[in-house]
């Protein structure tokens, strides 16, 4: 569903240097998996994730999804993408059905097909009691799931998760890891991209830890674990930080595209 192959961006500084805030990422995510892109601020996951949707041109590289290269085929990998996002911006006059139902609109959606749809996302979200008040009137984690509902209107095959739980409270945090578990069992193919590494653990089924643009380390948990021999994600991504370029060059790191 999602490939991602030697996948490298350059940006010119002021100065006429050179950063390089992608360094060859490859990596792949299959239908009904969940793939966590993890790193500290700065590691390149926004970047990555920008590119995959076609918001950045790659230095080179490229990345595909559902078969659509994001180089050539930009309105068919938007159509096939859902993006959570903190702080995405809403219609603070429209009420949350409203707002639901113009970005079904926007995707072409049928209405029939998306009032049902609707209706599903209000329950699995517990959105009922605000489902018809005002955006401007709801609370953070309240336009959070609002945001959920809204990438998965047009039932989209991949869907990219950007920092989801940013802002949100432990009640608000127990949501997104439903919701992500909602999205394994549609067998969508999903990227995590989080820094924090404990919430990591329970939404993700594989990883890919990032430092420094480059993929320092990928796989399972339990293969992560016994790679570099610790016991939680936390300290094996603080051993990878320290000696990245020593696993990569004895192999260990994975390019799984």
């Amino acid at each position: 569903m999602i490939e991602v192959h030697e996948l490298t961006k350059e940006f010119e500084r002021a100065d006429g240097s050179r950063l390089v805030a992608v360094d060859h990422l490859s990596f792949s995510v299959g239908a009904g998996e969940v793939y966590g892109l993890l790193g500290p601020n700065g590691a390149g996951k926004t970047t990555t994730l920008r590119m995959i949707m076609g918001l950045l041109a790659p230095t080179s590289g490229y990345a595909t999804v559902d078969d659509f290269r994001t180089n050539d085929d930009v309105a068919e990998v938007r159509r096939r993408i859902g993006l959570v996002q903190a702080g995405t911006g809403m219609y603070q006059w429209l009420t949350v059905h409203e707002m639901l139902s113009f970005f079904a609109d926007l995707y072409g959606v049928d209405e029939s097909v998306a009032e049902e749809r609707l209706a599903r996302l209000v329950k699995l979200l517990e959105m009922g009691s605000y489902e018809h008040r005002r955006c401007s009137t709801l609370s953070t984690g309240e336009r959070q799931r609002v945001n959920l509902a809204r990438a998965l209107i047009h039932d989209p095959p991949v869907m990219l998760l950007d920092e989801p739980t940013t802002g949100i409270d432990v009640l608000g945090s127990q949501v997104v890891v439903e919701y992500v578990r909602y999205l394994r069992e549609c067998g969508k193919a999903v990227i995590v991209s989080t820094h924090r590494l404990d919430e990591a653990e329970r939404l993700c089924d594989r990883y890919g830890l990032v430092n420094k643009g480059q993929m320092a380390i990928s796989g399972t948990l339990a293969e992560l674990l016994a790679r570099t021999e610790t016991t939680n994600l936390v300290d094996a991504f603080l051993k990878v930080s320290h000696t990245g370029q020593a696993l990569l060059s004895a192999g260990a790191g994975e390019a799984d595209a």
